[in-house]
């Protein structure tokens, strides 16, 4: 009982109104599912602590932040509903997960380190990268396993880390990329598995440490919101700054419109350097374009591609970033943005939680938020969220729902990365007529 009377006391349910806006708010009861965050903090106030733990929504909460945002009081129901699954947790109780557990038992592999990782085996020798130390850190969080895990669906996040990397590099930056990295442990985290979320975090401190970096860079929200706030109470000094690619990207502004517009002006003929895979390196081919180039991509075409960007919950209602991802897409040439009509705080989730929401409501609210996508005319949805991805990616799969679903996806920094080398693309043909 004394757990749970901290627990209210730190996230100031205590000061909850009774108004029910909160429930208003949360998308889960807005589309008829049972989970009410008012009846979670009266019961919780009440201490009802049985009842609350054994009721079966716990666990529903997408942990958005939308009712957060909403509550007149400032209680922090999602703070609230973490230390409420950590009770739980302890008492036996957890989410039914989805893909048979299989995501959560690999991140308790590598929380008790029984796992040797081939983690770098996607990064080829063109991109530039230290094992140990540097002054930027770029975590890569999990991608290397949904791409593998999920390959049937397709996934491809490993497009938008590769893309982030040779950012990185031609903005003069050669990241730390760590083979001993490990799961952030977000979503045991948010399960109530502390245990092993502390050993993770223990692991990914001690490393971030060792490499002796002053900023971090991460292309996850997730993995971001984690190392930003999760993970502060086990830094043994100040901890490094902590950026999400895109806001790297921001900082970087001009020099990346610099970069564009060399590419534009170049006017080099040589042979197409290439990757080991046998791609042209779209950082630094000056020859002609060349069909493996053009992959059918909508960022390809002749003419201004519109793009709509997904703003993930842990970027911004969680950590107030928003700006930073239209920032760098309002530089890039051939690219106009057409917001959702849902955006930024208002923008609807991609309901994929902590792989403990895969259910009919989920289902709904993401084919909602793709719906909302195609509705702005845009042939791109630009993400800066691997877990946004894999969530949009497995409701697109619905035989009767592909006409009103269907939509390219790109992270951020592929959609950088492609721009570029279509302004260099622009130049040669330019230059050839």
């Amino acid at each position: 009982m004394q757990d749970l009377l901290t627990a209210v006391r730190e996230s100031r349910a205590w000061a909850c109104y009774d108004c029910g806006k909160c429930t208003a708010a949360c998308p889960i009861a807005r589309i008829g599912g049972s989970l009410s965050p008012r009846r979670h903090v009266l019961k919780a106030n009440s201490g009802q602590q049985k009842e609350i733990l054994q009721n079966g929504t716990l666990f529903s909460c997408l942990t958005c932040r939308m009712c957060d945002q909403r509550c007149p009081a400032t209680v922090a129901y999602t703070d609230l509903i973490q230390k409420l699954r950590a009770l739980a947790f302890r008492g036996g109780v957890e989410p039914e997960c989805p893909h048979g557990g299989a995501l959560q038992s690999l991140m308790r592999m590598m929380a008790k380190g029984e796992t040797h990782q081939d983690r770098l085996r996607w990064l080829s020798p063109d991109l530039k990268s230290d094992p140990e130390k540097g002054e930027v850190f770029y975590w890569t969080g999990c991608n290397v396993y949904y791409d593998a895990f999920f390959s049937d669906f397709p996934v491809a996040t490993l497009k938008g880390t590769k893309a982030a990397v040779g950012l990185m590099n031609k903005l003069g930056v050669v990241p730390v990329v760590s083979a001993d990295e490990r799961c952030c442990g977000h979503d045991l985290l948010w399960n109530g598995d502390r245990k092993h979320f502390e050993l993770l975090a223990q692991h990914n401190v001690k490393l971030l440490e060792a490499s002796g970096a002053q900023t971090l860079v991460t292309s996850c929200a997730e993995c971001l919101r984690t190392w930003k706030i999760d993970y502060e109470p086990f830094f043994s000094s100040k901890p490094p700054r902590m950026l999400h690619i895109s806001e790297f990207l921001a900082e970087h502004l001009q020099e990346l419109k610099n970069l564009l517009e060399t590419r534009s002006r170049r006017r080099e003929e040589a042979d197409s350097p290439s990757t080991p895979d046998g791609n042209i390196d779209l950082f630094t081919s000056t020859a002609a374009p060349s069909p493996q180039v053009r992959t059918g991509s909508a960022l390809e075409s002749k003419t201004p591609t519109s793009v709509t960007f997904q703003d993930p919950c842990r970027l911004g209602r969680h950590l107030g970033i928003y700006d930073p991802p239209r920032q760098v897409l309002s530089v890039l040439p051939g690219i106009k943005l057409a917001e959702m009509r849902n955006r930024a705080g208002a923008a609807l989730c991609c309901a994929g939680g902590t792989w403990s929401n895969c259910d009919r409501f989920a289902k709904q609210i993401q084919v909602e938020r793709l719906r909302e996508a195609r509705a702005t005319g845009a042939s791109v949805l630009v993400t800066a969220c691997p877990k946004c991805q894999i969530h949009f990616r497995c409701a697109m799969k619905d035989p009767r729902l592909r006409g009103e679903t269907e939509i390219e996806m790109k992270d951020v920094s592929e959609v950088v990365a492609e721009a570029i080398a279509q302004a260099f693309e622009k130049q040669v043909r330019e230059s050839c007529e």
